[in-house]
């Protein structure tokens, strides 16, 4: 099996799927995911976890993001963004840069944030878009998303251009839609690019051509533990490391080693586990072995 996380920049047009069967193909392996998925009109940083490095999705799913987007004014569609239908067409009023970036600002910092209909979510095991295409529309509950900034780049009426640094969760066609409801005459999303996920940057993404035609394309492979880089490490004895191996913990770990969230275990260099505090039981338990001791 093939380990490692492979940082796609993901051209427009094709679905996250898409990327994820092209390298299935390439790679002759079946288990690939994404982690945190792209609109097809949306470019920019597609992170491919190729085996082990399936089960650590969640942490990269956490990491903020960073987009940049453009948005037109004056028009609404069911989509929020430029591949939906149009339902709304109004008068752009004249606006200076700085009512745009004083605009801009509302939407920094910690708020609510309602997502589109056409989205992955799920009501009742069915997914959003799925129930947009049929006619219907549900309530979604707000969630909270932090902006930590949003900057404008450009602003030629009725598009402007901005850079976004979020939370995991954030909609930037959510944001485009409300940010026109503010400005009073709708608004939708024309461009986006995925700029960078944590330490993971566009300038640093391989290109799906140029993936397919290298003569090696693992090169391009990073192994799993950047994704976990941020949690705290300890290393392990090798009559440790064959505990952690076979799902146990070391008894004498669940005294001397602080709780945390989450701790990952080396032996050698080599990640062996990643363990859990469970705080109801108030111990380590073992969440993933990622390497094989006899």
């Amino acid at each position: 099996m093939i380990n490692g996380i492979l940082n796609i920049d993901k051209p427009g047009g094709l679905t996250s799927h898409d990327v994820v069967q092209r390298v299935r193909w390439l790679s002759g392996q079946k288990r690939i995911g994404h982690a945190g998925t792209l609109d097809p009109l949306a470019t920019g940083v597609l992170l491919l976890c190729l085996g082990q490095a399936t089960r650590v999705v969640r942490f990269l799913q956490a990491m903020p993001k960073l987009y940049q987007a453009t948005i037109r004014l004056g028009v609404e569609t069911d989509t929020y963004d430029a591949d939906g239908r149009v339902v709304a067409r109004q008068t752009v009023p004249p606006l200076h840069k700085a009512q745009i970036a004083a605009m801009l600002d509302r939407f920094q910092g910690n708020i609510d944030q309602v997502p589109p209909m056409y989205s992955a979510l799920k009501r009742n095991g069915q997914p959003l878009y799925k129930l947009a295409r049929a006619g219907r529309v549900v309530e979604r509950p707000p969630r909270r998303i932090t902006i930590y900034t949003i900057n404008l780049l450009q602003w030629h009426s009725p598009d402007l251009t901005v850079t976004v640094r979020c939370s995991a969760g954030t909609y930037i066609r959510s944001l485009a839609h409300d940010l026109g409801a503010t400005i009073g005459c709708g608004a939708h999303l024309i461009e986006l690019s995925r700029e960078a996920v944590g330490a993971f940057h566009r300038q640093d993404a391989v290109t799906l051509a140029n993936l397919e035609g290298a003569t090696s394309w693992q090169r391009f492979l990073q192994p799993l533990d950047v994704a976990i880089a941020q949690l705290p490490r300890l290393e392990a004895t090798a009559p440790e490391a064959r505990l952690i191996c076979h799902g146990q913990v070391p008894f004498a770990w669940q005294e001397s080693v602080p709780p945390r969230p989450w701790l990952r275990v080396y032996h050698d260099g080599i990640l062996l586990a990643l363990l859990a505090w469970k705080t109801s039981k108030k111990a380590w338990q073992v969440a993933n072995v990622f390497t094989e001791m006899a």
